[in-house]
Order: C-alpha cells, then structure tokens, then sequence
C-alpha cells in the first residue's frame, strides 16, 4: 500500500510530507510553490522526489524528519539514547496521523511507537500564513529501565541547488557577522555551549544557491528557538543530500527518562526564500501574527546605563528625567545600580532590595517624577546571577551552580545562580514581583551577562542548563501573568540571548551592548533575517561611543538607530538647549513614522555604489516607503553612483523627498531629490534608482517616499 501523501501551501511555499504506517513521516519537498496538485499529480511528484536506490543498501535510504540508522542511514542520527546501552537505534514502525488546521496554520501530528524498546516518538510539523514552517519532536519512555537521551533532532531536506551555507558568528558587542562558505561532503555544525544563545550564534543557518542575496537566488534557514545549548547544522553526505537539522544541545546525563518520563524538544524554525529577505519575511510575519506581539507604538525609551553607569545620585537622576521628557522621551529605565551594595559589578548582585545609603527615601521620588512627565517606569534586573560578595551567596552558597565541589570560572565577577533550584527559584520570583508590584514597574529590562560554564546542581554536579532555561521559560510566564501588561527585553550582554524561544516570553531584544552606529549598521543588518525592527531595540548613544571610542554625528547615530525601537543611551543633562532640541528633533521625526516602520516590510539593498550600505521599510500597501543610505567606506571611485529601489509598486509614481534636515550648504551636484521634489514609478526607481548622495564617510540620510 502507498504511503499517503500531503500538500501544505502557503505563501508561496509549499511542503510535501509522505506518511507511511509503518515508518516516520519524510519531508519531500520543502521550498518554492508546488501550485495546486490533484491527487495523481501528488502522487507522481512524490514518486520523483522519493530516494533511489544508492550503492549503500539494497533497498532506498529513507531519511525521515527525524533521521534513524535502522533504515540505512549513516549521516547524523536524530536520536540518540538508549536503555542501559540497550535500544539505542529504536525502530519506530506504528505509526498514526492527525492532521488539522487552525486560523490558517496547516499542521501534521505524527505519534510513531517502538513496541520492542516501548518508546514513543511524537512529531508536529506546521506550515504558518507567512511560509514559516516549524517543526517539533517528543519523546515518551514506556520501558522499566530510565532511558538516558543524548540528542533528539529534526531534518529537513534541500535540493543540490543549494550549494553554499550562510550562517552568522560574532562576539560581545559585534554580533551576527555573517559568514559564508560553500557546501561540501560532511556536516557543517553550530554548536552553542553557553547556556544561553551566544554571541556567536549561527541565528538562522542557511544553505543557498551561489546567485543569493537579500533579493535574489534562493535560500533555506532553519533557526533552533532554544536560549540554551543547542545545535544547528548542515549536512551533506556521500550520496549528495543535504540536510539541514538541529535541536536542543544536552549536556552528559541531563536528561534520563524514567518510566513513564517524557522530553519535548524545540521548536525548528525553516524559511525558504526567493532572497534573504523573503526568508525574513517569513520570520517577521510569523511573529507580527502571535497575539502576543506588542500592539501598541514602541515607546520612545532612555536607559540611563551609559549616562550614569553606577553613580545613582537622585538629583542628576531627576534632572535626567526632566531633560528626557523634554527631549520626548516615553519610557525610563533604571538601569544597574540600584541594589544593596552595588556600587560597582563585583557585589550585590543577587540582593533584589533598594538600596537604603543611596536610596534612602527608596525609588520613589524618581518613579513619581517620572511618572508626573507621563512616562513610563522600567527597572533593570539580572535575575540569573549572584556575585560571590552579595548576602545572597553567603547565605545560600548551595543555590550557586558549578560541577560538584567546585565553582566555575568567574566572569564579570559573578557565579549564576541555580533557578531550577526550588528555593531559588521562590526567592528570585517573590523579590521582582514585589518590586514590580511596590513601583508599577511597566517594564523590565532582563539582563544575563555570562555564560553557563560548569553549570550544574552543587549537591550532586549534574549538568542543568535544560532545567535552568526551562526554569527561566516558566519565572518569565508567571511573572508576566502575575502583572499584565508588563514588557520584558532580553538582555545578554548585549544580543546573547536572540532567539524565538526566549521571544515567546518577552517583548524585545537588546540586539548589541555596542551603539558605536558604524557597528550598528551590520548588527541590526543582519539581526533583521530574523526579527521585525520592532523588536529590537535601537538607541542613540554620546557622540563618542562607549564601546569602541569612534566620534559620530547625532545624524549618523539617529539614523542608524531610526528603524528600531528607538531610544537613547545618553547623558542628556550634558547637553545645551540646541544640542537638546536637536534630539527632540530626530526624536519627533521617529514617532510620526514609526507606525510605518514598525509595521512594514524589510528590504536590504544588494547592490549600494562602492562603499554605501542601504535598506528601507516598505509599506504594507506599498504606498509608503523610508530608506536609509549609509557611507561606511570610503570608495576607490567618485561621485558615487545610482541607488536601486526595490520593494516598490511598479506601477506608481512615487515622490522621493529627504527626512534628514537639508544642509545649510548643498555640495554641487546634490543629487534632486536631496535639493527639491522628485518623482519617478516604483519601476524606474527599482531598475536606475535615484542618485546617492556625497556623504562623508560615516554619514547617513533617509529618504521619504510617498505615492503620488
């Protein structure tokens, strides 16, 4: 009897999954439209696309979504574990379907059993409105003896076309640099052992045909959305399929089914694309749908981080938040430094209560000018951790996590602390909810500034980085459902912690502790394959930056970070009343256009003029548009050349007008648009484009398109 055959469309994209009775379900074609199938022409399309028979085995090597050695093959398996070295190649051969579909979203459940090795395998793969397909495996343990599980991880098959990978790396504060190489025989594999998603994470890890780019070619990303060790790779073997797979990455002895015991793993991510930007869409979509995702304009935010760091003196604080108002601000955040004995970031942390020396009356004269401004109250914390000189760490010690009777490495002068551990857990929950509670916090700022090394249980020095970022999934969900309405940002030293899992718990990210804009160009660039601009927080820092010592102009700084949730990392009590009402000026600008911005589609330029960078925010109904053109390099050639368009209707006429305040002095041979009004069709405008101006290297400009 023929295995049974599906067809998910969507967007575009189209899935085309085989369900055998007798073996797991096989992704056959996930990638560009199929257009509608009848039931022979599916079944033709799934007879071409099953695997033939190679020199390995006598009979085809099928690869099913998660991939067994029983049927053949020898690439990576997708589960691993067994009973006391017993059943560690399971053989899953009953196998029923349910299939369903929900507000658009066209789902495939799979419940396969191993009656021998009494396991059970549960597989969901959903393709969403956007084109964004995710996937997800579970593992139940029916057997008297505990099954230790090593890995359980999902593939997904591309075609030979795609020949080369692209993924991203990075460290603190220069985040998700690409990378690209090309594929070869062998498997390609991102591993992130931090603890949390990493600096260096590969995000969304793709394999592309050697034309791609932002709009052209075509590309294949899977993103693991876990905030712990994970995997992701890419895997091409003898044969010459490729693979893309990943899942949760488990530490030695983390995870032990006992009877009856169950695991369920991440969800994976997979966008297909005509470009990278399509892939993106997928991604933005798929998160602008979630009832969760915030409604309402991004408030204009000050962090007062790099404006006080740890001084917390209450006058220049309130004159901070006068000035902020002033300027337009909506959203204060007290940043770190508040606590008992933190005056700097080798004590205290771990001790959630007001600091009495420095705040002797509490927060409360702060929060009510504040709040008499009208702006909203937001609270640092760093829940996670503990510094050895803190009352907490002397009082628990037990609550610190390390690999039996010793402790990790410090870093940043701190241990973390162990939330799987009840107690902990209690402790930590109990102090911000009734911080949160005392000031009306409306938003809290959810920093974690290290890596989990040696993170495990003190008593017993098992490996706990799976319970500590389930721990973290569920303090995050009760406390947001003890206080509706409160916003979290996920802080990790900056964009350490990136990902879809720990979205589902927060409001935004913190994409980079680095606002030095030359940096911030590539950074929010590329955070941009997987996060709506809305989600990712944007801010102007001093002119000379923190983090790298570079000196910028306010117009390069407030451009860069104008797409964004946008902010300031600023001292402004340093200001005079002109630099001051040039920031309420840029500040304006972003508030009339952020509902475009925050709610449009991406689009990244391929081909700037030599030296420039550009991308833009295109209207939904494409009647609207702002782009953004940065000098980063200085070019070989001058004057520079035209700047292409794309995302536009090409069958409107388009006024092109700068948003930049115009120069007192315009360069001869300005390009038109830059001096006065400009108007040409979305076609002539994505084929010649419009002139780019003469900027002096790290210089920027937006440019305002309205149909007309």
């Amino acid at each position: 009897m023929e295995p049974a055959v599906h067809h998910f469309r969507s967007a575009g994209v189209s899935v085309v999954i085989e369900c055998p009775s007798d073996a797991l379900p096989a992704i056959l074609h996930w990638g560009p439209d199929l257009g509608p199938l009848d039931d022979r022409e599916l079944t033709a399309l799934a007879a071409s696309l099953r695997p033939r028979r190679d020199l390995t085995a006598d009979v085809p090597v099928r690869t099913g979504l998660v991939p067994e050695a029983r049927t053949g093959w020898t690439g990576l398996p997708g589960l691993s574990g067994h009973h006391a070295g017993r059943d560690w190649s399971p053989a899953f051969t009953a196998v029923t379907y349910e299939l369903r579909e929900d507000d658009g979203v066209r789902a495939l459940t799979a419940r396969a059993a191993d009656p021998e090795a009494r396991l059970t395998l549960s597989l969901t793969v959903e393709l969403h409105p956007s084109g964004l397909v995710r996937a997800r495996a579970a593992l139940r343990n029916d057997h008297d003896v505990p099954y230790t599980l090593e890995a359980l991880h999902l593939a997904l098959p591309v075609p030979g076309v795609a020949t080369e990978l692209l993924d991203q790396a990075g460290r603190w504060s220069k985040e998700r640099v690409p990378q690209r190489r090309p594929i070869t025989v062998g498997a390609h594999v991102r591993e992130g052992r931090h603890g949390r998603t990493g600096a260096d994470a590969a995000t969304v890890l793709f394999a592309a045909t050697p034309d791609a780019g932002f709009g052209r070619g075509e590309v294949w990303g899977v993103h693991v959305a876990f905030s712990g060790n994970h995997r992701a790779y890419a895997e091409r073997v003898h044969t010459g399929r490729t693979h893309l797979g990943g899942g949760e990455l488990l530490l030695p002895g983390e995870v032990t089914l006992a009877t009856g015991g169950s695991y369920r793993g991440p969800w994976v991510y997979a966008a297909y694309g005509r470009g990278l930007d399509e892939a993106a869409h997928r991604f933005h979509g798929f998160l602008r749908a979630r009832p969760s995702h915030p409604r309402t304009p991004r408030p204009v935010v000050l962090n007062t981080w790099e404006a006080v760091y740890f001084d917390h003196d209450l006058d220049r604080l309130l004159e901070l938040a006068d000035r902020a108002a002033r300027a337009g601000v909506e959203r204060f955040v007290l940043d770190d430094g508040w606590f008992r004995g933190r005056r700097h970031d080798r004590a205290g942390l771990g001790d959630w209560y007001v600091d009495p020396e420095v705040w002797p009356r509490g927060l409360g004269p702060l929060v009510e000018r504040v709040r008499g401004h009208g702006m909203q109250f937001g609270l640092w914390f760093e829940p996670e951790m503990v510094n050895p000189d803190s009352d907490l760490a002397r009082a628990h010690p037990d609550w610190i996590m390390g690999a039996g009777d010793r402790l990790p490495p410090t870093a940043r002068h701190q241990q973390v602390l162990n939330i799987a551990h009840p107690d902990a857990y209690a402790y930590v929950k109990e102090r911000l909810l009734a911080l949160i509670g005392e000031y009306a916090v409306d938003y809290v700022k959810w920093d974690h500034n290290r890596d989990l090394v040696d993170a495990g249980w003190a008593a017993t020095g098992r490996a706990a980085v799976h319970e500590q970022t389930h721990a973290l999934y569920r303090l995050l969900a009760e406390i947001r459902a003890a206080r509706p309405g409160l916003e979290i940002e996920s802080c990790s030293s900056g964009g350490g912690r990136v990902d879809l899992g720990i979205l589902e718990h927060t409001d935004r990210v913190w994409a980079s502790d680095c606002i030095d804009p030359v940096e911030r160009q590539q950074i929010m660039r590329w955070t941009a394959q997987l996060l709506p601009p809305e989600l990712v927080g944007s801010h102007v820092g001093a002119p000379r930056s923190h983090t790298t010592g570079r000196v910028h102009a306010l117009p390069f700084r407030a451009v860069t970070a104008f797409f964004g949730h946008f902010g300031l990392e600023w001292d402004l009590t340093a200001l005079d009343e002109a630099e001051l009402a040039e920031v309420a000026g840029w500040i304006a600008l972003h508030k009339r256009h952020r509902a475009l911005l925050h709610s449009g589609t991406a689009v990244r330029v391929d081909d700037a003029p030599e030296g420039f960078q550009a991308h833009g925010v295109v209207a939904g109904d494409r009647s609207e548009a702002i782009f953004a053109i940065a000098l980063l390099e200085r070019p070989v050639t001058w004057p520079p050349g035209l700047l292409r368009l794309p995302g536009l209707d090409p069958d409107v006429s388009y006024l092109v007008r700068p948003l930049t305040p115009a120069r007192s002095r315009p360069r001869e041979g300005e390009p038109v648009w830059l001096t006065g009004e400009h108007v040409l069709t979305g076609r002539a405008l994505a084929v010649s484009g419009i002139g780019v101006p003469a900027l002096w290297p790290d210089d920027a400009v937006l440019a305002h398109l309205t149909a007309v």
